[in-house]
């Protein structure tokens, strides 16, 4: 059975725009918000989506389980 542990950081999805509902985090540490579901960069560590539809969200530790690091938006949460 393979066990993920939570990322050390996870955004506040209050902080979030309202309607971007995917964050993730790339290898180097940094959280961003997407305003639609963002797919591993071609050269890998990075999380990618349309300039418009990308935000930086904030500071991280370097993740080597970067991949791993994908949420959406939960159930409920605040819309701000």
């Amino acid at each position: 059975m393979t066990h993920h542990a939570a990322p050390p950081y996870s955004p506040d999805w209050t902080s979030a725009p309202p309607d971007w509902d995917w964050a993730a985090q790339d290898a180097d540490g940094r959280w961003f918000w997407y305003r639609t579901e963002p797919a591993p960069g071609i050269g890998g560590g990075v999380w990618r989506a349309n300039s418009r539809n990308q935000q930086y969200a904030g500071p991280g530790a370097p993740n080597p389980d970067w991949l791993d690091s994908l949420q959406q938006r939960p159930a409920g949460a605040d819309k701000a």
